[in-house]
This record gives structure tokens, C-alpha cells and sequence, in this order.
């Protein structure tokens, strides 16, 4: 019986130890590209590192649990130093419920290996969207175009589409090609209503495992959104890339927008790592942006669709 309770306690002891070394490793995500990686897994490691805590408080003596207790303590400070700041960040008062000239926003990303398309575009047309964006559009695309029959298309064969109520004004926005960085798909158009004119774009980043190859797309996208005007400019898309990492944090100064999606969990939705059912996402990877001149009604996610990736919903009402 003591030494089961020896392994269990070594165990533990290990546990808060890889847990509290990858939180203290995670926060060089400030300056690397390599350790920012880490960042991305903050919440499942935070939980992770309550396990020891908690088995400590119920199964330990003195010595033993306030071993638990402080290894742990580190852990779960590491992560929530990760976790917090998403938290705690201002947002801009919402707009209530019946504020005149709303738009309703949806983005999805489609999947391309979507074993449900006709689900996921009944879903969509059932949601009577202003404007929808579909990144990996290309395999949803014809039948899309077909079923918003009416709606307005940007960017209609590329990877990334816009699907439009109001005509645009201009569409097909691209980043210009550089020689050194690779950009992301994008798609974009610009739209008149009773306020002005406003710009949408919706881009796909590369996953993070790309050393500093995200972070050369959030530059390109910055200095593509710098040539529009701010104040009711919108961006959504998959940025593969979650709000507790510093690359997230340092593109939402960059870009000069608020993110109007909080800790948005949205990925994975019918398929977690290899190929395993998960009952919830684990990772909030989709956000959509807008500028001053928008207040939020609401942002929320939609349901599971065929796609590995939840939709995203937002409604925002021009601001007075």
C-alpha cells in the first residue's frame, strides 16, 4: 500500500513539475516564435495542473500535500498568467438587442473534408446572414453560390468567399505579393450603407507549428488593413492562433480593431486529434474584429456542422 501510494505521489509530484515547467517555458512566447506555441494549450494545462493539488488535499499527509499544493501553485499560476489577460481586456459597451442598421456576420470555416456540406449550408441560408465568410470554401463553394442564390460573391474560386446581401461597392481586395513572405487567402469587399462606406476581409492562417510563418501574415494583414479606414472596418477568419498567445495579443494592437469574440472556443467540432469524437472544442481560433464605428449585440457560437470547426456569429449595430 505505501509504495502504490509512493508511485501515485512521484506521480503527481511529475505532473506539477512538466506543468509548471511548460507555463514558465510558455511565457518566452514573448520573445519566441518557437515557445509561443506553448501558449496555445494554457487552458487544458491549467486543468491539468489542478489534478496534483486536488489529489494531494484528498489522499496526502502534511509534507506530501503541501509538496502537491506548491508545485502546483506554480503550474496554475503560469497558465492563468497565460489565460487571464483575455479576461480581463476592456470591451466596448454593447449595443442593445434593438439597435437600428445591425448586420449579422457569419464566419466558417467549411472544412475540406466536410462529410455534411448540405447541412452546413442549410444551416447557414436558415441564418438569413447580411454577410458570410467561408474559408476552404472551395469544396462547399458551387453548391453555396447555388443556395445563396441572389447574394453577392467576392471572391467566388478562391480558397476564402464572401457572400453578400448588399452589392459591394469594390471586392477582391489582395494582399500584394511579397518576395520574402508567403501572404494568407484573403478575400475582401467594401460596402455603402446609410453610414458610409466599411471594408470586409476574411483571411486562413497557417497553423503556428510554421515557425514565425503566422507571424509574417499578421504583419502582411496589417499593413494591408492600414490602407483603410479604422473606423468601421471588420476582419474575421481562422486565425489559427488563440488568444492567450502573445503573437494574438501583439496582431489586436497591430491591427487597430477590437476583437469582439471573447474566448471563443471553436475548435474542434466533429473531430478532435486523431480523428477522436470530443464532447466540447478546446481551442478559440475563429475571431472576427471591427472598429470603433460598430458596437456588439452579440457574438456566439453556432453548431456542429460536418466541419472541424464551429461557426462564428456576431451581430454589431453602427455606433451613435
Amino acid at each position: 500500500m505505501r509504495s502504490l501510494r509512493l508511485f501515485f505521489t512521484s506521480l503527481m509530484a511529475l505532473v506539477a513539475l512538466a506543468c509548471a515547467g511548460w507555463g514558465l517555458a510558455a511565457q518566452g512566447g514573448r520573445w519566441s516564435v518557437r515557445l509561443d506555441i506553448l501558449t496555445h494549450f494554457a487552458p487544458m494545462l491549467l486543468a491539468l495542473s489542478l489534478l496534483p493539488a486536488i489529489y494531494g488535499l484528498l489522499f496526502e499527509r502534511r509534507g506530501a500535500r503541501w509538496l502537491l499544493a506548491s508545485l502546483s501553485g506554480v503550474a496554475i499560476a503560469a497558465s492563468a498568467l497565460l489565460i487571464a489577460p483575455e479576461y480581463l481586456r476592456p470591451a466596448s459597451s454593447p449595443a442593445p438587442e434593438g439597435a437600428p442598421g445591425q448586420i449579422k456576420l457569419i464566419q466558417f470555416n467549411a472544412w475540406e473534408r466536410n462529410d455534411r456540406p448540405g447541412e452546413s449550408i442549410q444551416w447557414l441560408k436558415a441564418q438569413n446572414p447580411d454577410i458570410l465568410v467561408v474559408e476552404e470554401a472551395s469544396l462547399i463553394a458551387p453548391a453555396l453560390k447555388r443556395a445563396f442564390r441572389g447574394y453577392h460573391v467576392s471572391c467566388g474560386d478562391c480558397s476564402v468567399i464572401i457572400l453578400s446581401k448588399a452589392r459591394p461597392v469594390t471586392r477582391d481586395v489582395p494582399v500584394p505579393p511579397s518576395a520574402d513572405e508567403l501572404p494568407p487567402p484573403i478575400a475582401g469587399a467594401t460596402f455603402r450603407d446609410n453610414h458610409g462606406e466599411f471594408s470586409v476581409f476574411g483571411t486562413h492562417y497557417a497553423w503556428p507549428i510554421y515557425g514565425g510563418w503566422q507571424q509574417a501574415q499578421g504583419r502582411l494583414i496589417a499593413g494591408l488593413l492600414n490602407r483603410f479606414p479604422k473606423e468601421r472596418l471588420i476582419l474575421v477568419g481562422d486565425f489559427n492562433s488563440t488568444p492567450w498567445s502573445f503573437s494574438r495579443r501583439r496582431e489586436d494592437t497591430m491591427f487597430g480593431l477590437e476583437r469582439r469574440t471573447r474566448a471563443l472556443f471553436s475548435w474542434p467540432a466533429e473531430r478532435g486529434p486523431a480523428g477522436m469524437g470530443l464532447p466540447f472544442a478546446l481551442l478559440p481560433i475563429d475571431h472576427v474584429y471591427a472598429g470603433p464605428g460598430w458596437r456588439t449585440v452579440r457574438a456566439e457560437r453556432g453548431p456542429r456542422l460536418g466541419s472541424d470547426h464551429y461557426p462564428v456569429i456576431v451581430t454589431l449595430a453602427p455606433s451613435s
